[in-house]
């Protein structure tokens, strides 16, 4: 839920999420429109596709808990890196360095140059205090959150400045460094917007073909609501029936998983 959302946002939904299915087993054996349905208000619902996959593979192949290795969480459907890792540290305790965009730009700016994403993760591992990196990297998380932000860092405050390369002065070395966002593209009149515009019907009831330019909210560009729906079904997110109508696909298992 974390991916590319904030934190204020996920939290109500993350209780909601976590009572309906408070197990992997749970989201499994539920609906995955049941999982989309849940997903309200998160945005990049095929996160929720991806996770019910998960969950499934997690039941199947590993009892029900999440596996410890590193490997094997990565062939889970929708984990990559950040997730792993993520997942091994705050979950395991393991000795990992969890990177995302906030401590891949602090990484960079302490180099004072662009990492290479396989130097980042070197760094970050390497980093880590042996038995203590639960408290490392929510450590570094904070730093990132509270003092090298994005915009205007407050070096003044940073109580690692002295060792730092940058030390904010010059061309942000975090700008085009590996890990490091650079920005969302414009959502408004985006595929996006209208990918999340008939996902939302969708959680509502089912579209006839007349209906779904008009949900989409290209009422006049029904060519592009239809590739739009064409790229749902394709993600799992909508299925079209023989009578025509698009629906949340409510079978108990998704054809064709990882």
């Amino acid at each position: 839920m974390l991916q590319q959302t904030q934190i204020a946002r996920v939290i109500p939904r993350y209780e909601a999420f976590m009572a309906e299915f408070p197990k992997p087993s749970a989201c499994a054996a539920a609906p995955v429109a049941a999982v989309i349905r849940a997903w309200e208000g998160l945005g990049y619902n095929r996160r929720a596709v991806q996770l019910h996959r998960c969950a499934q593979q997690i039941e199947e192949f590993y009892g029900g808990i999440p596996p410890r290795d590193l490997s094997a969480l990565l062939k889970l459907p929708g984990v990559g890196p950040y997730t792993a890792r993520a997942v091994l540290v705050f979950a395991y305790e393991h000795d990992a360095g969890v990177v995302d965009t906030n401590v891949g730009r602090v990484l960079a700016r302490w180099q004072g140059r662009r990492l290479r994403s396989v130097e980042v993760q070197a760094m970050a591992d390497a980093a880590v205090p042996a038995g203590s990196s639960w408290a490392w990297n929510q450590a570094l998380f904070d730093l990132a959150a509270e003092v090298c932000i994005r915009r205007i860092p407050r070096c003044e405050q940073c109580p690692v400045r002295s060792a730092c390369c940058w030390q904010g002065r010059g061309a942000d070395p975090a700008d085009g460094s590996a890990r490091v966002s650079g920005g969302q593209s414009r959502f408004e009149g985006s595929d996006r917007q209208g990918r999340g515009r008939l996902v939302a019907a969708l959680r509502r009831g089912p579209l006839s073909p007349s209906e779904v330019a008009e949900a989409a909210g290209w009422p006049d560009d029904p060519h592009r609501a239809d590739r739009i729906l064409a790229g749902l079904v394709a993600d799992g997110m909508a299925v079209i029936g023989d009578d025509g109508a698009t629906t949340l696909p409510d079978a108990r298992s998704f054809e064709g998983r990882n």
